[in-house]
Parts: structure tokens; C-alpha cells; sequence
């Protein structure tokens, strides 16, 4: 069976150099993000394809990824198109120079998919060891649909905002689901990826779980809010004060709003 994760492991590697060479004929490296998804996608098919027949955990289980990664792949290659490179990766290529291509393989690229090849491995588990279908798993189910409803429509609500004129004159988004949570696609993605993991919890991979924690610690302190949020007080000056008042991950009632329900108790 380590045989099988070490292939899927290989074809994630295979794809981040397919992904590098377009890259650098590109000049963009922010391209890897849409494949990001992909990654895990191609590896869970060449974790279940040995099997000659699939569990309705597995199947449900394939079904799901499929889902997620194709329409976040999708989305983002949507949201980048016609756009110059993201600049978390200029700064990357400022920091990197010279020969930022040939480095940007290794600390990019393959850094990426040995990366995904780790947070795979509930994915790996199920699909590499059927196992019945139970309470579970339909925990993860819904965990899942928590995690997508967070991704989807605060994507869908973000993209709309960065098309109006509020977000021409500097002002932040606070609104719908961005009211409760400054990050709720990536509260969303963290759901999502623990989700999976109780599909290996009850497939009996309990010792999965390191997965769904690096993810959950990358998206609050590496390449998600940490990073998004470098710099972006400089360029909206208001997000500061959106910060004291609203949570960064878990969705929760803005301190403003709490302020205000005090006050209007105490009036007369």
C-alpha cells in the first residue's frame, strides 16, 4: 500500500514540473495556485485506481475531492486570468533573484507538491483500505458541505465586491459571510480538509489527523492569512480597524456588533 502512495506522491511531482515549465514560459509562478487543488485530485486517483471495486465510503469519498478540487481550480484560474502575477509571488521572485526561475522549481513547485503528497495521506488511507460506511463519515459529509457553503460563497461574494466601487476607493469587505469571519473560504478549506480526515478516522486512520493540522496551521500561519495580510493594511488602510472588530478564522460576531447591542440595551 506504500507503494501506491509513493506513485500518487510521483505523479504530484510530475505535475508540479509540467506546471513549472508553463510557469517560467509564462512568467507568472502564481499559476501553481490553480493547480494547487489538483494536485490532490490526481493523487486520489492514483490511490484508488489498484482497486477493481470501490466501497461507498471510497466512492463517496472521490466524489467529494473531485468536487472541490475541480471547482477550486476553476475558480482561481477564473479569478487570475487576464491578471499579472499574484503579488505575493513577486515579492517571492524580488527576494529569490537572480535565477528565480530555476529556484522557484524547488521552493515553489516541488516544495508544493511534496506538501500536498503529506496532507493527502487521509485521502490515501481510505482509498487504499475500504472500510464500511458509518456515522463518520457522514460527520464528514457534513463537514464538507459546511466547508464548501464558506468557500463558495465567499468566494462568490468577494469576486463581487472587488467589481464595485467601494473596493475601487480602498474600502473592505465586511459584508455577508466577511462580516463574521475576515477569511471564510479559508475557514471553509480548513472544514473541508477535516472533513476527509474523519473518512480516514473511520476507516481507522486516526494518526491522519497531522494532515488537517498542517493545513489548518498553513492557512492561518503561512500562505494564508499570515501572508494575505502582510501587507494589506498598507493598501486599505481601514482593514486595521477590520481587524480589531472581526475574527480571522472561526466566524463569530464582530466586537462592533456585540458594542452595539450593549448600547442599544442601555438606552431607555
Amino acid at each position: 500500500m506504500m507503494q501506491t502512495y509513493f506513485y500518487g506522491l510521483l505523479a504530484m511531482i510530475v505535475l508540479a514540473l509540467l506546471t513549472w515549465v508553463i510557469s517560467v514560459r509564462k512568467k507568472d509562478a502564481s499559476i501553481v495556485d490553480s493547480f494547487w487543488s489538483i494536485f490532490f485530485l490526481l493523487g486520489s486517483i492514483v490511490y484508488v485506481w489498484p482497486n477493481e471495486v470501490l466501497s461507498v465510503q471510497q466512492l463517496v469519498l472521490i466524489l467529494l475531492v473531485t468536487v472541490w478540487a475541480l471547482r477550486l481550480s476553476l475558480f482561481i484560474t477564473w479569478r487570475n486570468h487576464g491578471k499579472p502575477e499574484d503579488t505575493r509571488y513577486q515579492d517571492i521572485r524580488a527576494r529569490y533573484a537572480p535565477n528565480f526561475a530555476f529556484k522557484s522549481l524547488f521552493i515553489i513547485f516541488i516544495f508544493q507538491a511534496l506538501l500536498a503528497g503529506f496532507i493527502s495521506l487521509p485521502l490515501w488511507f481510505v482509498f487504499t483500505r475500504p472500510a464500511d460506511f458509518g456515522l463518520l463519515d457522514i460527520a464528514g459529509i457534513a463537514l464538507w458541505v459546511v466547508g464548501m457553503f464558506f468557500e463558495v460563497i465567499g468566494d462568490a461574494q468577494m469576486a463581487s465586491f472587488r467589481k464595485s466601487t467601494a473596493s475601487q476607493n480602498g474600502e473592505v469587505m465586511d459584508q455577508g459571510l466577511w462580516h463574521y469571519t475576515r477569511h471564510p473560504n479559508y475557514f471553509g478549506e480548513s472544514c473541508i480538509w477535516w472533513g476527509y480526515y474523519l473518512f480516514a478516522l473511520s476507516a481507522g486512520g486516526w494518526w491522519t489527523i497531522l494532515a488537517p493540522v498542517a493545513m489548518t496551521w498553513l492557512l492561518l500561519k503561512f500562505s494564508g492569512v499570515a501572508l494575505l495580510e502582510s501587507d494589506i493594511v498598507h493598501r486599505r488602510p481601514a482593514y486595521r480597524e477590520y481587524i480589531k472588530s472581526t475574527s480571522a478564522f472561526v466566524p463569530w460576531p464582530p466586537a462592533n456588533d456585540a458594542n452595539t447591542a450593549v448600547a442599544e440595551e442601555k438606552m431607555p
